[in-house]
């Protein structure tokens, strides 16, 4: 039987590598650095989850983050559940996120291990 896959998209990092429960969940794992490729990936697998970090990025003109950028992409495969994880102090700018992408969880740091298993379980 085929696992479904699940793409972690670490730009930052930071926080524990989450793989080993990824594929405890149920999920083939594959892991993207950059946007970019992490989009292309998207597009190719059309995964069941991503798994993705908001990071503010001040210096966007018409975004708040890359993550948007990715949004783009996965709002086109209705099926793909998506979590976010983002750093407490950013949270006012992720509502702004929030208020037009709706995601599956979002976890703020340090993400509840318990939770994001169950949240995984119930897709897998």
């Amino acid at each position: 039987m085929d696992r479904p896959v699940l793409l972690s998209v670490v730009e930052i990092g930071g926080y524990p590598d989450f793989r080993p429960l990824y594929r405890q969940a149920g999920f083939e794992v594959r892991l993207e650095t950059r946007m970019r490729k992490a989009m292309a990936t998207i597009r190719k697998l059309r995964p069941a989850v991503v798994v993705a970090e908001f990071n503010f990025q001040s210096d966007f003109r018409d975004r708040t983050s890359s993550l948007e950028s990715m949004m783009s992409v996965v709002q086109k495969l209705p099926e793909t559940r998506v979590i976010v994880f983002y750093e407490k102090e950013y949270r006012h700018q992720f509502d702004r996120l929030l208020a037009r992408h709706s995601f599956y969880r979002t976890f703020s740091f340090p993400v509840p291990e318990d939770e994001l298993r169950a949240s995984l379980e119930r897709i897998a």
